[in-house]
């Protein structure tokens, strides 16, 4: 077919690779907190010819609220599928926030705004933080979760931040329902 239609092929080409790009890029609309911090990794699976998977536990900060940080475990699939980021991650990720420090918040968001995301596999499954406010006993609440294509998964988190002052400087405690919008 391409010998009759010689520039097929390239377009053909062209839209895979932009298509592919398209999946790649996160949308840039998204607010979300830059790479997380390495703390450490721990292998759970010994390899002989290649890297072990392990565990991997991450900090990072919320790009919208001064004064959380928050931690994630995730599993890292080793093997040489692993090594060359072409394995399928698990979906079992754990997460912990808490006040660092006094709460300010820099913006309006939405309930369930994305805080964080990453790519779980090549093409098709993603990890994201999301972020809300418990209005009535101002809390923050964080879930973890990851969703795929085709079929999301079940598996989550949740942990919660409550506005609590942070010193005797912080005597003035913000409310999150000023700054969330359903």
């Amino acid at each position: 077919m391409s010998s009759r239609f010689p520039g097929l092929a390239g377009i053909r080409l062209k839209g895979l690779a932009l298509f592919l790009l398209a999946l790649a890029v996160p949308a840039a609309s998204v607010q979300a907190a830059d790479e997380p911090d390495l703390i450490f990794r721990r292998s759970t699976v010994f390899k002989w010819m290649s890297p072990n998977d392990k565990l991997a536990t991450y900090g990072l900060d919320d790009p919208e609220v001064e004064g959380v940080a928050c931690h994630f475990t995730v599993p890292e699939k080793g093997g040489f599928k692993g090594w060359l980021g072409l394995a399928e991650e698990v979906s079992d990720i754990s997460l912990a926030c808490r006040q660092v420090g006094p709460i300010k918040f820099k913006n309006k968001m939405e309930q369930g705004d994305d805080m964080f995301r990453r790519r779980r596999s090549l093409f098709f499954k993603k990890m994201q933080i999301v972020r809300g406010c418990d209005t009535k006993r101002n809390v923050l609440v964080y879930m973890v979760y990851s969703d795929r294509l085709i079929e999301g998964s079940p598996k989550n988190s949740t942990s919660t931040v409550p506005i609590m002052p942070w010193g005797a400087a912080d005597a003035n405690v913000q409310k999150c329902g000023e700054f969330f919008t359903d």
